[in-house]
């Protein structure tokens, strides 16, 4: 047949009414005007007739003003072939859609006549021009709300594809685990109740049964006798004459459900192209289920992360006992797989058993259970899970061998479905956790996937439960030891009243010098002189406590060991020390700032162990694990704290609670600037502000710096004094730093010099260095700011003097030897023996101040006081017959006898 186009060129047409052949119209009536927007015309196209003539514009049609609408409209329909033609070639595509928009929006449903004068509800819609456009927007309305199951999601679905073809009724078949389908939803009341199910899979009974079998779409125009589905649609309906079934596909070709469409007697049958346009409707039912199940699994697994976030909370924010996480790790199993009970056993690995002190938790407010309940790890299902590590999901326990029926005999209840899992931690298997009945039916897969990640945070709650208790019993045998150390580290009630009767002096003579010897006074007495100092010291503050200020010196006092040097005798020497600056020179320190450098000096070295910093750290002391700077000195500072928290020991209970902590911190720092390493730094910074002229005492950082300086200058207090009293410590100090050198060297270690007993020579020549490079920098810089204290300068100074002598005559004794080693090589040709080993005497050889430095190993807080003295000969004997190098004296004899000759 041929096209519209060439029908019109070869044809003649006849004229419209009122129009005159060949006559071109010199006047419009514009209110008879035809005007058509949107069209070009092409006047190429048009075909000239003789008996009319066609004229074409961008916009209007002449012609005569007889021409109506009426005449035009009867044309068209007289020349269909035209029309199609004319808008094939004349009108675009958008202004066609607009023109379909315009008209479904302006009908609707409404009842069109036709031209045989019959009235029926033509419900067609145009796919192309109106379901296109708005199919964004229906997908956007389906996937809008997807927190439900599938059902819901393609009952829309459904919705939507008849409202596009205009059905006049649906309905949703799904198709369940048994191959089965049931109407999930239906549109029209005038179907018959149907039943849940419509039967299976399979041809020959109902159309939905047919097309979920074939898995393609059907259109039927006649339902009734069709031997493909003779039952009709699957809800059997007494209008329905026409219907669209279309398979409901996933992705791997498996049958969900199916879609049936249908029209009522009177409506017009559906045609091919409204198939089409359900086929490409329902498509997106795989696209939107994959969304929807996406969606609900990150809806699924947010849950889940939101309950195990809430599990964490309660668990590790409130881990009092083991029990108490056990109980909440199995409430939390309940709510999360919704059991009627959970079990709770954990692994006894020594006697290879399952037991339970907390069993079959019930409710969240059941008391704990006293008896425990045990039984071997081969036995039960409990069992065979903590043995294998295998997940074990049974619907029904009594039907399973491996199920012990002991445990609901011992607890009286009845075991249905059991869902038991392992709980791991590090590799191990630490316990089993048994979810028992669940309350809507069986455990399911995804019951044992949500499980499976509790169990992770269950392993770690029982790790840090175990932990956290462990702790716990240490904590208690810690107070245990402290209560039974603490009775023994404080002063007895007889100590107290020995020294509450004896009366405090009011006044001490000679106390202030320089030169005093606080060696020479008797132990029983040196609390007494303690306290005299101190209640002068604390009169310049505020109101004090006798009774306390006597519980803590004694308490003090029994808190250091009895080791050579670093003991009570050399605390109490560094406090007289610290007490003669404070008292002599003319500072402006606070009164808190007296009383913490006094306090400082007393406690300094409590608990001493008669070994430096670094034989800490080689020797993996527990202190050296706590405290990784300044080991010692933080362990003094702490145990000064522990022995004011004592009762009847806090001797600044009087002060505010923030001067409390301001002399505290500056205890703390005063202990610490004790040890050399910190020594250098601090005397450099001090030295610099001293040296330009900055120094003031109302600036809190120079006070402090003074403060640290301060307390090294006590405790180096023995290298100012009179040179007898030195030389009569250094085998005390020495001895002390031999016993560390001999454990040094028995764990297999080489000592350094000042340590080793086999190089005694070389100490005078170590002492002199210790004098130049620490102690004379510390006495110049504290004479440069308080120089009240230059006895300091001029006694080191002094006693220099001597170790240099001793150290040049040490060196001319080892040159003699030399030569006299060399003689005997040249004399002696066959055999060469050893040098003779002179005897000592008491002139002692002295090297220059050459060389004499310090090695870095030397500045430890143990090196702090007459680190280098040592004499590798005796001492020439002293008046009344004492002697110089007796290695721990009594702090009764150290020239008790002598004490105003020393001094």
């Amino acid at each position: 047949m041929s096209s519209p186009v060439r029908q019109m060129t070869h044809r003649r047409l006849p004229p419209l009414p009122g129009v005159a052949p060949h006559r071109r119209q010199t006047q419009r009536s514009p209110a008879a005007d035809m005007v058509i927007t949107g069209v070009t015309c092409n006047p190429a196209l048009v075909p000239h007739h003789s008996s009319r003539s066609v004229h074409s514009s961008s916009t209007m049609y002449a012609r005569s003003p007889d021409l109506q609408p009426e005449t035009v409209t009867q044309f068209l329909f007289d020349n269909p072939d035209f029309l199609d033609s004319f808008v094939q070639q004349h009108v675009l595509e958008d202004k066609i859609r607009q023109w379909s928009q315009r008209k479904h929006k302006v009908q609707g449903h409404n009842p069109v006549a036709l031209t045989n004068g019959d009235l029926i509800k033509d419900q067609r819609s145009n796919w192309k021009n109106c379901v296109q456009s708005k199919k964004w927007r229906i997908l956007q309305d389906l996937t809008k709300d997807n927190t439900t199951n599938k059902a819901r999601v393609f009952t829309e679905l459904a919705a939507c594809a008849a409202e596009s073809v205009n059905a006049d009724g649906h309905n949703l078949y799904l198709v369940d685990e048994q191959n089965q389908l049931f109407l999930a939803s239906k549109s029209s009341r005038n179907q018959r109740a149907p039943t849940a199910c419509v039967g299976r899979i399979e041809p020959r009974t109902s159309l939905p049964a047919y097309v979920a079998y074939t898995k393609e779409s059907l259109l039927t125009n006649s339902l009734l006798g069709d031997p493909r589905f003779p039952l009709g649609m699957g809800v059997e309906t007494e209008r329905g004459v026409s219907a669209i079934a279309v398979p409901l596909l996933h992705g791997n070709n498996l049958i969900l459900g199916v879609v049936e469409l249908y029209r009522n007697y009177g409506s017009m049958p559906f045609s091919p192209e409204e198939e089409e346009v359900a086929e490409m409707m329902l498509v997106w039912a795989d696209i939107c289920m994959e969304y929807v199940e996406m969606y609900n699994s990150m809806m699924k697994q947010r849950k889940l992360n939101d309950f195990l976030l809430a599990v964490t909370k309660s668990i590790f924010q409130d881990i009092v006992s083991m029990d108490t996480v056990i109980m909440k790790i199995m409430n939390y199993a309940k709510k999360l797989v919704i059991a009627d009970r959970a079990s709770l056993f954990l692994v006894d690995t020594k006697s290879r058993e399952l037991y339970a002190r907390i069993f079959d938790t019930g409710r969240v407010e059941e008391h704990i259970p006293q008896k425990e309940i045990r039984f071997p790890m081969d036995r039960g299902v409990a069992g065979h899970v903590a043995s294998t590590g295998e997940v074990l999901n049974i619907a029904d326990a009594y039907t399973d061998s491996r199920f012990n029926r002991d445990v609901d005999l011992q607890t009286g209840y009845r075991t249905k479905s059991i869902l038991c899992m392992p709980i791991y931690n590090r590799g191990n298997i630490i316990g089993v956790v048994q979810m028992v009945n669940k309350i809507d039916g069986v455990f399911t897969k995804a019951d044992e996937e949500s499980f499976e990640t509790f169990a992770i945070y269950c392993g770690l709650a029982l790790h840090h439960a175990k932990l956290y208790d462990k702790i716990r019993r240490s904590e208690q045998k810690y107070r245990v030891a402290v209560e039974v150390l603490s009775y023994h580290s404080q002063c007895n009630d007889e100590e107290y009243m020995l020294t509450k009767n004896v009366p405090i002096p009011s006044d001490i003579p000679d106390i202030l010098d320089y030169d005093y010897s606080p060696w020479a006074i008797d132990s029983d007495h040196k609390p007494v002189y303690v306290l005299y100092m101190m209640r002068d010291i604390f009169k310049m503050h505020s109101q004090f406590d006798l009774d306390d200020m006597i519980r803590f010196t004694l308490t003090v006092r029994k808190n250091y060991r009895n080791v050579p040097y670093h003991n009570w005798a050399h605390a109490f020497s560094v406090a007289h020390a610290m007490f003669t600056v404070i008292k002599t020179s003319e500072h402006r320190f606070t009164p808190i700032e007296c009383l913490a450098l006094y306090v400082a000096c007393l406690c300094h070295d409590l608990d001493h162990r008669g070994k430096t910093n670094a034989f800490m750290v080689k020797s993996a002391s527990p202190l050296a694990a706590i405290y990784s700077t300044s080991t010692m000195e933080h362990h003094h500072f702490n145990h000064t704290v522990t022995i004011l928290q004592n009762e009847g020991h806090n001797i600044f209970k009087h002060l505010t609670s923030a001067e409390y902590k301001q002399i505290l911190s500056d205890i703390r720092h005063c202990i610490l600037a004790t040890d050399l390493a910190l020594f250098f730094a601090n005397r450099s910074r001090l030295q610099d502000i001293a040296d330009k002229g900055e120094f003031s005492w109302d600036n809190a950082d120079h006070r402090r710096l003074v403060m640290a300086n301060s307390m090294t200058a006590a405790d180096l207090c023995s290298m100012y004094k009179p040179w007898k009293l030195q030389v009569q410590l250094v085998d005390v100090i020495m001895e002390e730093f031999w016993q560390q050198g001999d454990e040094e060297r028995s764990q297999g270690l080489t000592p350094m010099p000042m340590m080793d007993r086999q190089k005694k020579n070389e100490l005078p020549h170590l002492e002199v260095g210790f004098l130049v490079g620490i102690c004379l920098p510390c006495y110049e810089v504290m004479a440069q700011i308080l120089p009240e204290t230059k006895p300091m300068v001029n006694g080191a100074v002094a006693n220099l003097k001597k170790w240099r002598e001793l150290a040049d005559k040490e060196a001319l004794e080892k040159e003699k030897e030399k030569e006299r080693e060399k003689q005997t090589e040249e004399t002696q040709d066959e055999v060469i023996k050893e040098p003779p080993v002179t005897k000592p005497s008491d002139d002692v050889i002295v090297t220059s101040e050459k060389n004499t430095l310090l090695p870095a190993d030397v500045l430890d807080d143990s090196a702090s006081d007459t680190s280098f003295l040592a004499a590798d000969k005796p001492l020439p004997d002293p008046p009344s017959g004492r002697t110089s190098n007796t290695s721990v004296p009594s702090e009764k004899t150290v020239l008790s006898s002598q004490s105003e000759e020393s001094r």
